[in-house]
């Protein structure tokens, strides 16, 4: 066992093969360490996230070096057998490269029970561990697109892909059942620890969603609370500008469904706009990029802002134009338009409703994943908005902390953690991360900043690394040496070596980031391992 630094909130353990990873897993759920919040299993490690106000990383490490190392049972979990088409794209090819027949494949295949290991890539993507035993590579060129269902092989994990998605498995068949359907509870078929059969059939039946174990998770809540109609709306789109979503701080909890917690990007600004107007601060508020919105009012509101800074205007039913504070709740009267301008400093500003905007839960949350598909659409010229009626308090006048926020050409400097994976690469290459300025490419996002700079970064180990837990922050370097600095959106387990993690106190600015503005990262820590010994 191995204990590697990530940031100031997670550690990630390493140990020798994934039979100790579900055991330490395992044992950590049924005897949990105080302050620990979060588990994510993966191949070979074990991602633990902690609340440092309760249990510091020295403790954390010394509990987690006092696990015994022994694998998990097998043995037990819930069973699930899953109908299979065999007759996919890579069958053929699979058993060239196992040097076996198609029938020995499918045999063997179906033959033993799989175990899931843990859940990644998508919502509702089970690793599948054990079965046949088979070893495969991926494919050299990643398909595109391959259909939801899809049942495929890749190293030694058979997987079934949930959704449609790009994806470099070999494809061996398909299966009906649907893997992931939020109106089931829990939304994703297989869990961590469940066993799996798989059971060849003749023909493709037609798709179909299945209830889920009985699993102890909350249901969502779906009710109005009034249970009658809609009322009038309060607002309505004229225009929802360049991408504006309904945010809040996320759904954490979901790791065992293969789901990150998301949520807005500067989650500070959220909670000040909600602060401005009396609501609870985790109320789901409008995310708006780059400005752009226009909104047409149909009843009196009182609305809040925060985030980056832009020209609000309000047009009057008389005719007359007003241009009030940012900084200060506004209020809108019926027939008022209001216009939002693009932002003079900053990315992403936030709209706050007094009594919060009705949007239906998914998993628990209102925020918008645009990685996973989860979550509100995103606002559409003609939607109408409605207030939740949440309970409020007194309004906040006074102005939030006054912060700098980045422009294009600009510099901005993130504070980051060494680790987990420094020592993947060379000693040229940890001090080009920090030496030189990265360019924030157009292609950012929610899911990720792509960074470009003049060197990019030179790898010590050349090796494949297996999946392992991701954390907002992250700076991930695939093959070409040039990050990818992940954000709210962020796949929930990553394949390649993440060489630092930006310090939490910078997350909510490293959302603002425009793209064209540059990144100099400035290391806290130096990497160490803060216990164990390297895994063989």
């Amino acid at each position: 066992m191995r204990i590697l630094p990530v940031n100031q909130r997670a550690l990630l353990v390493e140990l020798d093969d994934l039979a100790q990873t579900l055991g330490l897993h395992e044992r950590l759920q049924q005897a949990p360490i105080a302050g620990v919040t979060t588990l994510v299993p993966a191949a070979r490690t074990l991602l633990v996230h902690f609340a440092p106000e309760r249990i510091t990383a020295a403790e954390l490490t010394r509990g987690l070096l006092a696990q015994p190392p022994s694998g998990g049972d097998h043995r037990r979990g819930e069973r699930i057998e899953i109908p299979v088409h065999y007759a996919g794209e890579d069958l053929d090819d699979v058993a060239r490269l196992l040097d076996l027949t198609t029938d020995e494949v499918i045999r063997r295949h179906g033959e033993h029970d799989y175990r899931v290991a843990f859940c990644g890539f998508a919502p509702g993507f089970a690793y599948l561990a054990g079965g046949a035993g088979f070893d495969v590579p991926r494919r050299p060129t990643p398909r595109t697109r391959i259909p939801a269902g899809a049942v495929a092989l890749a190293g030694t994990f058979s997987g079934i892909y949930p959704t449609a998605s790009p994806g470099g498995w070999q494809l061996i068949g398909t299966t009906p059942l649907e893997m992931w359907d939020v109106e089931r509870t829990p939304a994703a078929l297989l869990q961590p620890g469940m066993r799996v059969r798989f059971i060849a059939t003749d023909a493709p039946p037609e798709r179909t969603s299945v209830p889920a174990p009985d699993i102890d998770t909350p249901a969502r809540d779906t009710s109005r609370a009034d249970g009658g109609a809609l009322p009038v709306p309060m607002l309505e789109v004229i225009q929802p500008g360049l991408q504006t979503l309904f945010q809040d701080l996320g759904r954490p909890g979901q790791t065992d469904q293969g789901v990150s917690t998301a949520g807005a990007m500067d989650q500070g600004a959220l909670r000040a706009a909600n602060r401005r107007v009396g609501n609870p601060s985790d109320a789901a508020a409008l995310e708006i990029a780059l400005g752009g919105l226009r909104l047409r009012c149909h009843r009196p509101v009182l609305i809040g802002l925060a985030g980056a800074p832009l020209a609000v205007s309000i047009r009057t039913a008389t005719g007359e134009t007003q241009l009030p504070a940012g900084d200060r709740p506004i209020e809108l009267a019926a027939g008022d338009v209001l216009t939002l301008g693009t932002p003079s400093a900053g990315l992403r500003s936030y709209l706050a409703l007094r009594g919060g905007f009705e949007v239906a839960p998914v998993l628990g949350s209102r925020a918008t994943d645009t990685l996973a598909k989860l979550g509100p659409a995103p606002l559409a010229r003609g939607d109408q908005l409605r207030a939740a009626d949440l309970p409020v308090t007194a309004l906040s006048l006074e102005p939030s902390p006054s912060r700098e926020l980045p422009r294009p050409g600009q510099t901005v400097t993130l504070d980051v953690v060494m680790g987990p994976r420094s020592d993947w690469f060379t000693a040229r290459g940890r001090e080009m991360l920090c030496a030189q300025h990265w360019r924030v490419t157009p292609q950012s996002d929610r899911v990720g900043l792509r960074l470009e700079g003049e060197q990019a970064l030179e790898r010590a180990d050349d090796a494949e690394l297996p999946s392992e837990g991701t954390v907002t922050g992250a700076i991930q370097v695939p093959a070409s040496g040039q990050p990818v600095l992940f954000l709210a959106d962020h796949p929930l387990t990553g394949g390649y070596p993440v060489i630092a993690c930006v310090a939490d106190h910078h997350l909510d600015l490293a959302g603002q980031i425009p793209a064209d503005a540059h990144i100099r990262f400035n290391p806290i820590t130096d990497f160490s391992p803060l216990g164990g010994e390297a895994s063989s």
